[in-house]
């Protein structure tokens, strides 16, 4: 797996929430250096969890896919004698 890129764009927007989700639920308030450090920490560390399970689900819908493929492949033979 590659490392996650985020455009400054994403992070500043994630920052942004990771801060006020500290203030909201925690009563606390984090700075955008510390927010920054805990997406570097969840994207190095919890990411790949998500991403494998993504590939999983890629792949589920893929074989479901393939399945059905087969099917009308099938529908399409012609009788022989």
């Amino acid at each position: 797996m590659k490392d996650i890129k985020l455009s400054q764009d994403q992070k500043d927007r994630m920052v942004s929430k990771i801060k006020r989700y500290f203030t909201d639920e925690l009563d606390q308030d984090i700075g955008s250096f510390e927010a920054e450090f805990l997406i570097e920490f969840f994207a190095k560390e919890i990411g790949p969890h998500f991403y494998n399970q993504a590939l999983a689900d890629a792949n589920r819908v893929f074989v479901e896919k393939a399945e059905d493929a087969s099917y009308l492949v099938q529908e399409l033979e012609k009788p022989t004698l």
